[in-house]
């Protein structure tokens, strides 16, 4: 495994180890101790959650508020996703800054997502299945979101005009009205 970091502090783009022969390839996906040492912290994911998407859909950015808030360990297993994480975390030097990565059922890559970051995704192709680790369970009081159309939050992808974005997400506020529940900690 390859850890790689990002623009935003704790966000970490993972690379699985692959060992290819002439039946395929075999590869962990995931290994407690291992991630552990990597990221620095002890985290126990206690949930899995799956998806799948047509193509164009939009979904996010969610996160969890604390006391609920949720650690997030992604990956997209079938087709192809544009994947996100927005610094919601007040104090931080990059709040309000975003970053995205392309995941793929060939690239077998995932992406961590610390607390205190809004994520969201978008379906690059038709039947895209994102899976995704939680460290704290789904709790519906303490859900939020972030409108993920905000223009002042530099994606650095064009979601074009032919994107499917749910009714619920359209409502979520945007950056500069938004009232954080997070804050940095060194």
């Amino acid at each position: 495994m390859r850890i790689l970091k990002t623009i935003l502090d704790g966000v970490l783009i993972i690379e699985p180890t692959l060992h290819y022969d002439d039946r395929g390839y075999f590869m962990e996906s995931f290994n407690n101790k291992e991630f552990n040492e990597e990221i620095g912290q002890e985290i126990t994911f206690v949930q899995d959650n799956e998806s799948k998407s047509s193509k164009n859909v939009l979904r996010g950015l969610h996160f969890q508020s604390p006391p609920y808030a949720q650690s997030k360990l992604v990956r997209c297993v079938n087709g192809a996703v544009l994947d996100i994480a927005l610094d919601i975390r007040n104090g931080s030097p990059t709040y309000g800054k975003a970053t995205s990565i392309i995941l793929t059922q060939d690239n077998h890559t995932q992406f961590f997502i610390p607390k205190g970051f809004a994520h969201g995704f978008m379906a690059l192709t038709d039947g895209a299945i994102f899976q995704y680790k939680c460290d704290e369970y789904y709790h519906k009081e303490s859900e939020g979101g972030i409108n993920i159309l905000d223009d002042s939050i530099d994606i650095g992808f064009d979601f074009g005009n032919d994107f499917i974005l749910s009714e619920k997400d359209k409502l979520h506020p945007l950056l500069k009205d938004f009232n954080s529940p997070f804050t940095y900690n060194q």
